[in-house]
């Protein structure tokens, strides 16, 4: 079995303004940090209206596609920008989440990366923000309860920032298990050990700045354990890799090695419940960090396909 790595090249043509973080040489370096491993490559296809439905209604769909501006940059936040083409790359990221989650329950491959922007873990019901447009791993994680008729599904969210978005978008699922660890203090301010879900299926670990990986790995045992519990029939993670020590958006002191450890961990986890992994980029702001980070990641979803 294989490691699916799904990306397209409309990702790079989502322009955000000078100087801006979550900028289109992400995904340069992602692909090139990438560029020599033997993966399954496939095109992320574009998502019909009806997935993103699953998580959005429609008023704040149709929202989105008229605002995206014939040339130039318009701007729906402080945060978040869209350029022409940026539409066609957030449908590309919901497809490309949803036809990983259709490879691996199919017995294609064994576990899928999703490498795409802009990220989605920040994007509310009818709010964009913080860099995202759509909800992807909550869309995704959907489709696999509605469509394939699972019964349980984790998201796993170890960006630096907590993932309100899918927090609210799966906040009244009971067959979806989500569970973050994140600075805070840090954006968005949410993200409470309080916050647990409408059926007390979320988990969300607070991690305090300048902590680095030791108490990452413990904050996942505890995620861990829980989510092993549950049973997860297919595990979703947002990986993120601005907790990395050189990102300059957060505080945490995580290594390429403190990634790779903890996708090791979620992967062991995920092979005692038979559930197959698939993962989609979220952050990671420091090039360099980001490239090795990704490549760390990813080797260790090979490892765990073979």
């Amino acid at each position: 079995m294989t490691t699916a790595l799904f990306t397209h090249d409309s990702a790079a043509r989502h322009v955000t303004p000078d100087g801006h973080p979550e900028q289109v040489a992400r995904y340069g370096a992602v692909i090139r940090a990438l560029a020599d491993l033997d993966l399954d490559r496939r095109d992320a296809p574009e998502a019909q209206d009806g997935e993103v439905l699953r998580c959005h209604p429609e008023r704040y769909l149709a929202r989105i596609r008229d605002f995206e501006p014939a040339e130039g940059l318009r701007m729906l936040d402080a945060d978040t920008h869209m350029s022409p083409g940026s539409f066609q790359a957030a449908l590309r990221a919901v497809g490309g989440a949803c036809a990983a989650v259709d490879a691996v329950l199919a017995g294609e491959v064994a576990n899928a990366f999703v490498a795409m922007r802009p990220p989605g873990h920040h994007a509310e019901r009818e709010t964009a923000m913080g860099f995202c447009l759509f909800g992807t791993v909550a869309i995704a994680a959907k489709r696999a309860l509605d469509l394939h008729k699972l019964d349980r599904v984790a998201v796993l969210d170890f960006d630096v920032h907590h993932g309100n978005g899918t927090q609210d978008l799966l906040w009244d699922e009971p067959r979806a298990f989500f569970a973050s660890s994140h600075q805070m203090p840090l954006y968005p301010g949410s993200g409470t050990m309080a916050e647990q879900g409408a059926h007390g299926q979320v988990m969300n670990v607070p991690l305090p700045p300048h902590s680095g990986g030791a108490e990452a790995r413990a904050a996942w045992d505890d995620i861990l354990r829980r989510c092993r519990d549950f049973a997860p029939q297919l595990v979703i993670i947002s990986a993120g890799f601005d907790a990395h020590r050189d990102d300059p958006l957060a505080q945490l002191n995580w290594s390429d090695e403190d990634f790779a450890a903890l996708t090791r961990a979620i992967c062991d986890m995920a092979s005692d419940c038979a559930a197959p992994v698939v993962s989609c980029l979220e952050g990671g702001y420091d090039l360099a960090a980001l490239g090795r980070s990704v490549r760390a990641h990813v080797k260790v979803l090979m490892e765990a396909a073979e």
